[in-house]
């Protein structure tokens, strides 16, 4: 598996909440921005906070954009079809627009595949050859590589684990950040702090939280049968709170070969989907070689 070489390459990282940007050279990132997403915006003014916001990183060497989005995108046409989180992002011809206007190449895929990309070139998912990696944030996501190769599936829509029916809504509303929202009224981020204080309410509700993820990490399991699951996302830095309530749930799987083997950890790549989405440039563009 060849690095990155010494291309320069923007990587976006679109979330629910905020864009993170970055411009990266020879596998590191030299210059980031983060700013907040305008998710309740028209299109019109998504599309410029996105071009403001690359202009302020372009340099004249730079050899194409790869971003991450979050929700489903047409990987072979470039367009960005659905965006949860992001209500008027819909029907996007995101690879046309930006090539036309920075005259770059540019490159689209789910942010959960830039986050396992980039696991699987810089991080600890390096050695395994099935992987999966779960973005647990404003939304819930997976991105899933399979013998060393990245899987969108057919229609660019494989490892949209948040829309599996589950209780009495789907996955996502049980393994995001939204469960914290839905059921206690308050976001994961004062859950963690108050956590991390030793709150025993903030604890148990990362439990609960913890035996939701359990669950679908066994859907995920029957499906796949990955080697490993990497958690990213905002509320994996919860991960020592919900870990024991999970793996609980995660123990409870039928085959004893598949649980015994099965290694889940916390990312702790904090640019893991800008560098994913810079190499998905250069692997379009050959100059990297696949996984």
């Amino acid at each position: 598996m060849d690095m990155l070489s010494e291309h320069k390459i923007i990587g976006l990282d679109i979330g629910g909440t905020k864009i993170h940007i970055g411009l990266v050279e020879a596998g590191k990132i030299t210059k980031e921005l983060k700013i907040a997403t305008a998710a309740q915006a028209s299109k019109k003014e998504i599309l410029n906070q996105l071009v403001q916001s690359i202009e302020q990183l372009m340099e004249p060497d730079v050899m194409g954009i790869g971003v991450g989005v979050p929700g489903l995108v047409d990987e072979e046409k470039g367009v960005v079809c659905d965006v949860q989180n992001i209500p008027d992002f819909t029907e996007i011809p995101l690879k046309n627009y930006l090539e036309d206007y920075f005259r770059k190449s540019v490159y689209l895929t789910n942010d959960a595949n830039s986050f396992i990309l980039g696991e699987k070139l810089y991080g600890r998912a390096q050695p395994y050859k099935n992987v999966v990696g779960l973005t647990l944030g404003t939304g819930f996501g997976g991105g899933i590589i399979l013998n060393n190769q990245l899987y969108s599936g057919a229609f660019s829509s494989a490892g949209e684990f948040g829309g599996i029916p589950y209780l009495d809504s789907t996955l996502e509303d049980y393994c995001s950040g939204k469960f914290f929202q839905n059921q206690f009224g308050v976001l994961g981020q004062e859950v963690h702090q108050a956590a991390v204080k030793g709150d025993n309410r903030a604890i148990a509700m990362l439990e609960q939280f913890g035996t939701h993820l359990g669950e679908a990490i066994k859907m995920i399991l029957f499906a796949l049968a990955p080697e490993a699951i990497f958690l990213g996302g905002s509320v994996s830095k919860c991960f020592p709170f919900f870990k024991d309530a999970m793996q609980q749930r995660v123990e409870e799987f039928p085959f004893e070969r598949v649980k015994k083997q099965l290694i889940i950890e916390q990312s702790h790549m904090r640019n893991g989907a800008i560098l994913g989405a810079a190499a998905l440039v250069q692997m379009k563009s050959k100059v990297l070689s696949p996984l």
